[in-house]
């Protein structure tokens, strides 16, 4: 697959997005080592424009050997941590204890650390983690559509926007689902259409767990400089092989959305084992 120039931030859609660069690692360990060392010059860079780093972060399986290479040195001294901050690309409305929020990567890794590995927990202050304010929210009574609203009005006051209106991350990570959803973004969903920045999305009967989310919308995907996909295990084949090499629908695998120029897809060659060779 060869890059062609892609959507650019504050500039509408081209018909032919390009395509991402692929890096294929021998092992999960070794893909979530090239994922941190691209998240860490992600960072740099922001820091350097800005003094801050804003990147948006996600769950699933792939998360804690992130985060673990995030923490093992020399990289974890590379990064300041007092000056990035943590927000996330989508979370279901559970509370933050509960084992399917996304929080929970982050709370029992990036923050715990491992002391079997000898990791120290990440000193990043408690005011930079930015989560989707759903324990507020279920202690006023409120459902995801409040809890999407408050967490607009967050974003919108910490991020830049482009010229066509969308929040502007330093750096955002997402996965893929088994039927090419990426963020809470599935197949025939709303968000495509959805005039904000975040949305409540409905309970998915399709996918476990089935429990409403809130999720940022697409478009957040086209604006940030560095996008990582990031996917581990046999299991993600077969779904990787019909985002990438499939026609191009990304109502039906909403996936694709992150299939453009500039992105950078890294994964394991188990994930990796059903696409087509160079």
């Amino acid at each position: 697959m060869t890059p062609r120039p892609g959507r650019e931030p504050g500039r509408d859609l081209p018909e032919t997005p390009g395509e991402p660069e692929i890096l294929v690692a021998a092992t999960s360990a070794r893909a979530a080592a090239l994922a941190a060392e691209r998240l860490a010059a992600a960072i740099a860079i922001a820091l350097a424009k800005r003094g801050r780093a804003d990147v948006a972060t996600t769950g699933g399986s792939t998360c804690p050997e992130l985060y673990r290479a995030l923490l093992a040195r020399p990289l974890r001294d590379r990064i300041p941590w007092d000056r990035l901050h943590l927000w996330f690309g989508d979370d279901r409305f559970v509370p933050r204890d509960d084992q399917e929020s996304n929080l929970q990567a982050v709370d029992t890794v990036l923050l715990a650390g491992d002391a079997a590995a000898g990791l120290a927990p990440a000193p990043l202050p408690p005011e930079n983690i930015h989560p989707v304010p759903v324990d507020a929210t279920l202690a006023a009574g409120g459902g995801p559509a409040e809890a999407a609203a408050a967490y607009e009005v967050a974003l919108r006051v910490a991020l830049p926007a482009d010229a066509a209106g969308r929040p502007v991350f330093d750096a955002i990570i997402v996965g893929i689902g088994p039927d090419g959803h990426l963020l809470s973004v599935f197949p025939g969903s709303a968000a495509f259409h959805a005039p904000g920045w975040v949305v409540p999305v409905p309970a998915p009967t399709h996918v476990r767990p089935h429990v409403p989310r809130v999720s940022l919308t697409p478009g957040a995907l086209d604006a940030t400089p560095a996008l990582l996909l990031v996917a581990f295990g046999a299991a993600k084949a077969a779904i990787l092989a019909a985002v990438l090499a499939g026609p191009r629908d990304e109502r039906r695998l909403p996936a694709q959305r992150a299939r453009r120029a500039g992105a950078a897809w890294i994964l394991d060659a188990a994930a990796a084992g059903s696409l087509p060779r160079a």
